[in-house]
């Protein structure tokens, strides 16, 4: 790789230092280019030609003094000047050293044989200075496009200290939060969210993970004194040599039309949901009217199938798909006919076949019903058997929905605990000795021993 050449001015009106200087450069193996000049006039003419990468310049010259090279507020110079002067003074190295030189020689053999060291360090140093320069350059110009942005936003644009303090707020915060940019800079931006907001956002924002951007939403105090819904986007800036947190960035807009317009809906969903518990009891109820044997069966089995549901962890979702599933599941006996319903001795084979369609029944009615879908599993299958014995599609085991297989034990206590127009109640203790009896051939026996541990202990209570 060819290294790069370094154009050199030496403005030096005597001979001797001259190629002393130029004799010091000969072992640079032509990286480096000298052109000389004796005077500021022609220094100024090479510079206008051919700009250089680094001036080496007596200090007293024959046209006046090579300190009028520096850089000055009027005419800034963008190149590394070395002074030199045949005798050391303290003040004019002071004034050099201030007003731009990057360095200051008095004149020796020794020094100007050393002249290609310090050309190299002024150069580096140099180079070092003019990035600085550039990234301040670039800082100011970036600040100055979000400052832009900003003011023109419609979001609020801040920036916080680590503490949160408001360093600087875009004129949207009049919008927004009814106040100027001048009233809330300086203050402490969590003292404006609403304290059952607080803590929850200042957590977020004093994490750990400084990489990715935070979106919280939270209640803000406007200055007439009501609430508004806030949504806010945070990021941290960091100190790129200590990787540590210098700010904080937010854009927050106003969702408090939004945020009412989800309470609506989910109100709307609510009394939905309500109508639509309502139209089952309603459908419950006329059931219960018409086989009057059985009243009170569907709420005691549902009350008990959801307390069982509840010890087995079931979700508060899956209980509301439950709890629907048992009111509904004599629901299919709507198809079956009053003399066979109401019968008040055994039925025969005839109508138990007729009375075994009753799950099927209750699928075809309510399936097409979308909300009652995932509430199926028990009008449909509370009749299926551990051993494959049950009906309406002989299901076996754990091909049984568990749901079903849970409400079927619930579903034979309560009737076995209750009269019917053809037999007494049973006694619990007979009704238990029962059911541990068909464990494992009608029931599953792990649903068993949690049903009789359940039972047992509330009855002991």
């Amino acid at each position: 790789m060819q290294e790069v050449l370094i154009n050199i001015l030496l403005i030096e009106d005597e001979d001797p230092h001259a190629e002393l200087i130029q004799r010091a450069f000969e072992d640079q193996d032509g990286r480096v280019q000298i052109h000389r000049v004796k005077s500021l006039t022609e220094a100024r003419a090479q510079i206008l030609k051919q700009e250089p990468s680094l001036i080496i310049a007596d200090w007293r010259l024959p046209d006046g003094e090579s300190m009028e090279l520096l850089p000055n507020h009027h005419d800034p110079l963008p190149i590394p000047i070395i002074l030199m002067t045949s005798y050391g003074n303290e003040r004019i190295a002071v004034e050099a050293l201030k007003s731009g030189a990057l360095d200051y020689v008095v004149k020796s053999s020794e020094s100007m044989l050393d002249m290609p060291h310090l050309a190299k360090r002024a150069i580096e140093q140099w180079s070092a200075r003019a990035e600085r320069i550039r990234m301040e350059k670039a800082l100011l110009e970036s600040e100055a496009q979000f400052r832009l942005l900003a003011e023109n936003a419609s979001d609020m644009i801040s920036r916080l200290s680590v503490n949160g303090q408001m360093l600087y707020v875009s004129p949207a915060c009049k919008t927004i939060l009814g106040y100027t940019p001048e009233e809330l800079t300086g203050t402490i931006s969590f003292d404006l969210i609403h304290e059952k907001d607080r803590l929850f956002v200042q957590n977020i924002l004093k994490g750990n993970r400084y990489d990715i951007t935070h979106t919280v939403t939270y209640e803000a105090m406007h200055k007439d004194g009501h609430y508004v819904w806030l949504e806010s986007s945070a990021r941290a800036v960091l100190d790129p040599k200590t990787d540590s947190v210098i700010e904080i960035q937010t854009a927050s807009r106003d969702i408090t039309e939004r945020k009412k317009a989800e309470k609506a809906l989910h109100t709307a969903h609510n009394d939905l949901q309500e109508a639509y518990d309502r139209t089952i009891e309603g459908w419950v109820r006329a059931l219960d009217l018409r086989d009057r044997e059985t009243e009170g069966h569907t709420q005691r089995v549902t009350e008990l199938t959801i307390k069982v549901a509840e010890t087995l962890g079931f979700s508060a979702e899956e209980l509301v798909h439950i709890r629907r599933g048992a009111l509904l599941h004599d629901m299919g006996k709507m198809g079956i006919p009053d003399e066979i319903l109401q019968k008040p001795g055994p039925l025969n084979e005839v109508e138990w076949e007729k009375m075994r369609q009753h799950p099927r029944y209750a699928y075809e009615m309510l399936s097409p019903i979308t909300y009652l879908s995932p509430a199926l599993e028990i009008p449909y299958c509370h009749h299926e058997r551990w051993d494959a014995s049950g009906y309406p599609r002989g299901l076996k085991g754990e091909g049984i929905p568990l749901v079903a297989r849970l409400f079927s034990i619930v579903d034979v206590w309560d009737a076995l605990c209750s009269d019917r127009p053809y037999r007494k109640k049973m006694p619990h203790r007979e009704v238990i000795r029962y059911l541990r009896e068909k464990s494992g051939q009608l029931f599953d026996p792990r649903l068993i021993d949690v049903f009789l541990s359940i039972m047992e202990n509330q009855q002991s209570s």
